[in-house]
């Protein structure tokens, strides 16, 4: 007898629940049934689950009554004040939120790279953030084969890190420029929404994501950094090997891209090796020939689950060095894709 799994979406209208909903209708996983929750603003909208029309309901302790697994992102704030209650009902919760990313206790997983760690949940399972997932999607097969020392990120992230509101900003922006009309109005939300000012996103880049803390770093930068480390050796603030970040939003509506410079413990690893453990690596696919101008596109990889990997070259100036260009649809592997296939493992190991 196969078990079946009761499932609740904790954030089910924002732009990764609706494509949690999607995720899951295309998952492995035997779904019972699906409830939909969200704010009371959100209540009364009707989604679809599978063609069956589902209303969802303001989010409630007692919502989680019955419930087997919750998949959530809706911010931080509800996380944290909903999914203990879940869990108290014994639930167990995929959140995508940074919540708990960095607490001891709850493992960090990319299912790919670190699906061990699923072991050690106490009722929780914390998403690592977007733009972390897609570069450890492309570093772990290099890790494992040739060892990794340090690694240097730029990324160029979409709007829609910010949400749907942050997609629509863009969009009004580029249509008020184009229009000869003042575009500065329209900045409401970037570079984040909770400080002082906003700047224009269309035709422009903005060199903060998130807060900017008294290090010098953003929080986003920050967030990279250590959550390598944890996904990757287990612990946060990890000394073997050394990430810095900078983190960078470009008017671009859906999917991530990062320039990744990274140096390995192997000095024979030549640029063929580090592409053939990245095109054997499940979930990564290798675009990457240059004779024919192949290489990852965010316009390619909106919408697919896949990292998409190329531009892979050495460093001609220092030994075991490489540079890489790796591209993911923040959404789906970046969000929705990497909560469900937690849920998967999750199910796949008997941990639910």
């Amino acid at each position: 007898m196969v078990k079946e799994y009761n499932v609740a979406i904790l954030g089910a209208t924002g732009a990764v629940g609706r494509r949690m909903i999607d995720q899951l209708a295309k998952s492995t996983i035997p779904v019972k049934s699906v409830k939909l929750l969200a704010s009371s603003r959100s209540a009364g909208t009707v989604l679809k689950f599978r063609n069956q029309d589902l209303t969802v309901e303001e989010t409630t302790p007692d919502s989680f009554d019955g419930i087997d697994l919750v998949l959530s992102s809706a911010g931080g704030s509800v996380s944290k004040k909903f999914l203990p209650e879940a869990v108290k009902r014994g639930a167990v919760c995929v959140d995508n939120t940074s919540a708990f990313r960095m607490e001891e206790d709850v493992p960090l997983v990319v299912p790919e790279v670190n699906p061990e760690a699923l072991k050690t949940h106490h009722g929780i399972i914390a998403n690592p953030n977007c733009s972390t997932i897609q570069m450890v999607m492309a570093l772990e097969p290099i890790r494992r084969k040739f060892g990794l020392k340090q690694i240097i990120v730029s990324t160029y992230q979409a709007a829609s890190g910010a949400g749907q509101a942050a997609i629509n900003e863009l969009k009004k922006e580029a249509q008020d420029y184009l229009d000869g009309k003042d575009m500065q109005k329209d900045a409401q939300i970037l570079p984040t929404r909770g400080d002082k000012k906003h700047y224009p996103l269309a035709f422009n880049l903005l060199p903060q994501i998130d807060v900017l803390e008294d290090s010098g770093y953003s929080h986003e930068e920050w967030k990279m950094i250590h959550e390598t480390k944890k996904i990757m050796l287990g612990d946060m603030n990890a000394k073997d090997i050394k990430v810095t970040a900078t983190c960078v939003r470009v008017p671009v509506p859906i999917a991530h891209g990062e320039s990744v410079y990274f140096t390995v413990e192997d000095e024979s690893a030549t640029a063929q090796d580090i592409m053939d453990a990245v095109a054997n690596f499940p979930g990564v696919v290798l675009q990457d020939d240059i004779k024919h101008q192949i290489y990852p596109q965010p316009i390619n990889a909106e919408g697919k689950r896949e990292t998409f990997v190329g531009r892979i070259r050495p460093d001609y100036e220092n030994k075991g060095a490489f540079n890489m260009w790796v591209v993911a649809d923040n959404l789906l592997k970046g969000a929705a894709w990497n909560t469900v296939e937690n849920a998967e493992y999750l199910v796949k190991m008997n941990l639910i």
